[in-house]
């Protein structure tokens, strides 16, 4: 459980900004389940999502989405990934494979976080920002998503990262708009799923 509450270059917690953040956001409660919440809210509600606002600059870094106040959803993940670890809250990285057009090719990965609640267990949220026809929300043990698997070639990841992707770090640090991430958005190859012999 210790390494989903380590600080790495990304999820940089033990920045001055997101401690003072993270500390706010807490003020007040004991109860990290409640923490967590009021992390996954500030997140969702007040960080804007890249695309659907067209806000540039690009983000990555947990302390620049937070400075900047945008980021595409991998580096919200990014920030409340470090929000949590910051009050103590193991928490870490997961990612959904999607249509990018919810009909079919090119398909690409969406960044969301799961994190470890006493009496639940591992809690998936995804804090990418609510629209019209998204409606993600916290309220374990139920998981709420903003996107739910509609494909056969769609499918939950299941591994559980400390840190972001590399295919998703070279993305959000090599494109220098929303636009040019938004052409060429990160995905990763599925492995086809074994079959139990007759």
């Amino acid at each position: 459980m210790q390494q989903y509450l380590q600080a790495t270059d990304i999820i940089n917690w033990q920045h001055p900004a997101i401690l003072a953040k993270a500390a706010e956001l807490a003020a007040g409660l004991n109860d990290k389940t409640e923490i967590a919440r009021r992390c996954f809210e500030f997140v969702r509600d007040q960080i804007r999502h890249s695309w659907d606002y067209r806000q540039n600059p690009v983000t990555c870094v947990a302390s620049e989405v937070l400075e900047q106040g945008t980021g595409y959803c991998y580096a919200k993940s990014h920030l409340l990934a470090a929000l949590l670890r910051a009050n103590g809250i193991p928490a870490g990285l997961c990612y959904q494979r999607l249509s990018a057009g919810d009909s079919g090719p090119p398909f690409c990965l969406h960044g969301l976080n799961a994190v470890w609640l006493e009496g639940y267990g591992w809690y998936r949220i995804d804090a990418r920002g609510n629209k019209p026809g998204v409606d993600a929300q916290f309220c374990p043990p139920v998981e709420q998503l903003a996107f739910k698997l509609q494909l056969a070639a769609e499918a939950d990841l299941p591994d559980l990262f400390v840190d972001p992707l590399a295919v998703v770090v070279q993305v959000l640090t090599d494109c220098a708009t929303v636009e040019e991430v938004f052409h060429n958005l990160p995905d990763v190859v599925l492995l086809p799923k074994k079959t139990e012999p007759v």
